[in-house]
């Protein structure tokens, strides 16, 4: 991160607007470029393939399918910017109709899942870097990188043996959302895929935790607090932990927007009607709209995180501030 120069924090957050959307502009392109290429005809896979050659033409004008590729990226980009998705090829609906209850569904899950993970990891990062080298220390640094080696979905699997099925069976083995109902309707179905998620996320933030924790304790301004003779408190918390939490906001950027996306297989596993069985569904279906609506969510998120993670570490890092 560099020092600020000119414009303070809002002629930093409005850079970072701007590159943001030079982002989005640049991966709107490579979602549409990529969606096109996939094998594949939309309208022979929505009508079947005892459609006939006339009712495949009618469906691609109405699609506007046969327009130049230039013309259809245009109408989608344009569509996108006043927040017009399009209609889902297969359901025949709109895409935000279609997604709607979905990206709520998964709102809730990512929600619980860093309110609970985020707390936590910074918790034991912090802990970790005050005992440093003793049992603690150790024990929970094995752990986590025990844990941060597992895939989702072999922790998935081991959480539903262990808590669903064999062992015990306290909690439901899969997190089915009837439609209509909402996903706090039935939190013990939650329980699973949220210790899922708090599991693939906690060990990566609780270890840059302990290590950024580390690197402030021995730096001279904490020592110098200490010779001023400030309380310990006070020092770990107005001095220390302002200062480690700053490159830890990248970290929790990232695996933030890693569960927006890496959700996908969570939800897969628990039969859990989010994102990741619309856009499995619309791959399989080749629901164009559909793919590029949540591809472009997805992007949105890290551009939106990043930025926030950018904020917050100016904020809560004094070295990195500077008044004009």
């Amino acid at each position: 991160m560099r020092r600020l120069t000119s414009g303070g924090v809002p002629g930093f957050v409005a850079r970072r607007l701007l590159l943001g959307i030079v982002v989005l502009v640049m991966v709107s392109i490579v979602v549409f470029a990529a969606t096109q290429a996939l094998p594949g005809d939309p309208a022979q896979a929505i009508l079947g393939r005892s459609a006939t050659p006339a009712s495949l033409a009618a469906l691609r004008r109405q699609l506007h399918l046969d327009q130049p590729v230039l013309e259809q990226y245009w109408s989608w980009l344009s569509g996108l910017l006043r927040g017009n998705l399009g209609s889902s090829l297969a359901a025949q609906e709109p895409v935000t109709t279609l997604l709607g209850p979905k990206l709520v569904n998964s709102a809730v899950l990512v929600a619980v899942s860093a309110v609970v993970s985020i707390p936590l990891s910074v918790a034991i990062g912090c802990w970790a870097a005050l005992k440093r080298e003793k049992i603690f220390d150790s024990v929970s640094s094995i752990l986590l990188l025990a844990l941060a080696a597992l895939p989702e979905f072999v922790v998935a699997v081991v959480l539903v043996i262990l808590l669903a099925t064999i062992v015990f069976h306290v909690l439901p083995a899969i997190s089915t959302i009837p439609p209509g109902s909402q996903p706090w309707d039935n939190i013990p179905a939650l329980i699973l895929p949220c210790l899922t998620l708090v599991i693939a996320v906690a060990p990566y933030v609780a270890r840059i935790m302990r290590a950024s924790m580390i690197e402030v304790l021995e730096s001279d301004y904490v020592e110098m607090a200490r010779l001023k003779g400030l309380p310990e408190r006070t020092v770990l918390l107005r001095h220390a932990l302002p200062n480690a939490l700053g490159p830890v906001f990248q970290v929790i950027a990232l695996n933030l927007a890693y569960l927006a996306g890496g959700i996908v297989v969570v939800e897969y596993v628990f039969n859990y009607s989010g994102i990741g069985s619309a856009l499995q569904d619309a791959v399989v279906n080749h629901d164009l709209p559909v793919v590029q609506a949540l591809a472009m969510l997805i992007a949105a998120v890290y551009v939106v995180l990043n930025l926030l993670a950018d904020v917050a570490t100016i904020m809560v890092t004094p070295k990195l501030r500077t008044r004009l």
